[in-house]
């Protein structure tokens, strides 16, 4: 943790659970627990998991030019988010190259919330405010618990009215336990699930609270890392992890195009004046690779970047992987040349302990229609 300069409230409690703190974005995060990560992954997709996701970055905007400056730094058109609602966007550079990734969050006419991850989110934030009547503030005394999973709306139903009436992407000012809070319809699971603002002097308090009360309805904790079995299956990206800052071009330097991601529908129908907005479109129909699925024979997962071959010519890499003990399949996340990433193109994956044979599928595995995570009621 030598590099971390974010502290969660929570860090006693991870510790308690068996986590030495990894550095994650800055925070000491849980990324290991004293138990199966399997647990976590069933808990997550059969019932409902918590988790402390404080170590994304939250940054509030505010004043007359809030929105102008959202509008320049990324990818949405912003006008059609009102208060109460949210939308993800991504953040190019000047070379129409993705840089990050956030959720934003309308909270009044000229307010707003950002969150993003470890990219420059903040610094390309920083660059459109210049010049401009608007305020940026860092804020990591908002601590994010983040309750995922088809128990977690019956839970909060308990406690928060009208919870089950807020609509996928959407969020609510109101109060838990006598708490004040923001909760958010959103997560990163592909399940139905929350996410719960909170001050740092409270989150100790709501996460005991909904750990207890909620354990006879098969709540459990879960670290950070449990994301990784989740988001394989659900197509859920995760910078630097499956980006060209891992896995660089030979001769090129890192950025990949959201044409390459799959994250193009990030892009407001006919938005322009973003920044990047012109290399983004001229870069349409020139992808170097395509970010796709790959399914693996037999119960082993891919290693962390093993290289995926097609007829004996590497053709790409996996960048995240797992096997699930719900639908008894390994599979993964790849970056796969182009004419690589067609439904069931035969594969090789080439493991530390050996090859084993694969093919390319269309993501995400699972719930392709996203009805889980925008069920109604």
């Amino acid at each position: 943790m030598t590099a971390s300069w974010r502290f969660s409230t929570l860090a006693d409690r991870h510790r308690a659970l068996g986590s030495k703190l990894e550095d994650w974005s800055g925070m000491g995060t849980a990324w290991t627990y004293d138990k199966d990560a399997d647990e976590e992954y069933v808990a997550i997709r059969t019932k409902a998991g918590l988790m402390d996701v404080s170590g994304l970055k939250k940054v509030h905007i505010t004043g007359p030019h809030a929105s102008h400056l959202i509008d320049l730094a990324t990818t949405r058109d912003v006008e059609k988010i009102y208060p109460g609602k949210s939308a993800y966007a991504c953040m190019l550079n000047e070379a129409g190259k993705f840089t990050d990734d956030c959720i934003l969050y309308r909270t009044g006419p000229n307010a707003w919330m950002v969150v993003h991850g470890s990219g420059t989110g903040h610094e390309e934030l920083q660059r459109a405010s210049v010049g401009r009547d608007v305020s940026l503030r860092f804020d990591d005394n908002l601590h994010d618990l983040s309750l995922q999973g088809p128990a977690a709306v019956d839970y909060l139903a308990k406690h928060v009215p009208g919870i089950r009436d807020l609509n996928y992407f959407h969020h609510m000012q109101t109060q838990l336990f006598g708490f004040p809070v923001m909760i958010s319809r959103t997560g990163y699971t592909g399940e139905r699930g929350y996410e719960i603002f909170c001050r740092g002097q409270d989150a100790g308090t709501i996460w005991d609270r909904i750990l207890d009360d909620g354990k006879s309805a098969g709540i459990i904790p879960c670290r950070f890392t449990t994301l990784d079995m989740l988001r394989v299956e659900s197509y859920l990206l995760f910078y630097p992890y499956d980006n060209s800052q891992k896995y660089p071009f030979e001769n090129e330097g890192p950025g990949d195009t959201l044409w390459e991601l799959g994250l193009d529908f990030t892009v407001s129908p006919g938005k322009t004046g973003f920044r990047g907005a012109e290399e983004h479109y001229r870069l349409k129909g020139k992808e170097r690779f395509k970010i796709y699925g790959v399914l693996l024979d037999g119960k082993e997962p891919a290693d962390e970047g093993a290289p995926v071959y097609r007829d004996g010519k590497k053709v790409g890499v996996v960048t995240c992987a797992m096997y699930s003990p719900l639908v008894e399949k390994s599979m993964g996340i790849a970056r796969l040349d182009v004419d690589c990433a067609v439904k069931d193109t035969k594969l090789e994956i080439r493991n530390k302990s050996g090859s084993i044979k694969a093919a390319a599928q269309p993501l995400p595995f699972d719930d392709p229609k996203k009805t889980k995570r925008t069920a109604k009621g």
